[in-house]
């Protein structure tokens, strides 16, 4: 099987997936059924790959996919240029549990966030990594010894106030099947 049917004809399938192209590109970030988003994995990444491209022809292609313009523009404005440094894999999904009111399993597909790039090599790298389990080793051991807790407590259970319980005789039901 090439792809999920998703339970639709060729022509609302085709609808279903410019729409949940659309609303990726313009939010980044949409919740839908894990299958849904299985779907829209490949279409979304290949949006990014034509974006990259930033020819005439790539932005033909992605707005006769899209078929919105500011869609299209945001494309090319912002979401290419996030990913110039990566080959492919611009999309996660992150399954968030079932919908209530069918069950059906439910999930999150956006786009990354922008890479942060850090200043400096790879050798101060290295060096703060060598330095770092240290110091995280010692707040530890400070933290433990600021937050351990108090003695516990006792606290000295209050006596209750019972009261008599009826007896037996004042609760019996009478035969009409009241209380009597």
């Amino acid at each position: 099987m090439d792809h999920r049917k998703l339970g639709r004809k060729p022509a609302h399938r085709k609808a279903l997936l410019r729409n949940l192209m659309n609303a990726l590109v313009h939010a980044e970030r949409i919740e839908t059924t894990v299958s849904k988003a299985k779907e829209l994995r490949p279409l979304a990444d290949r949006l990014i790959t034509l974006g990259k491209a930033a020819t005439l022809h790539s932005r033909r292609r992605v707005f006769s996919l899209l078929t919105d313009k500011e869609a299209t523009d945001k494309l090319f404005a912002t979401l290419a240029g996030r990913f110039t440094g990566r080959q492919g894999g611009y999309t996660r999904i992150v399954r968030t549990g079932f919908r209530i009111g069918d069950g059906a399993e439910m999930a999150i597909i956006e786009y990354l966030p922008a890479e942060e790039k850090k200043a400096g090599g790879k050798g101060k790298k290295k060096a703060a990594a060598k330095k770092s389990p240290a110091k995280t080793a010692e707040k530890k051991k400070v933290e433990k010894e600021t937050t351990k807790p108090a003695a516990r407590k006792v606290k000295q259970a209050a006596p209750k106030d019972t009261k008599p319980r009826a007896s037996h005789a004042q609760t019996q039901k009478t035969p009409e099947g009241g209380q009597g």
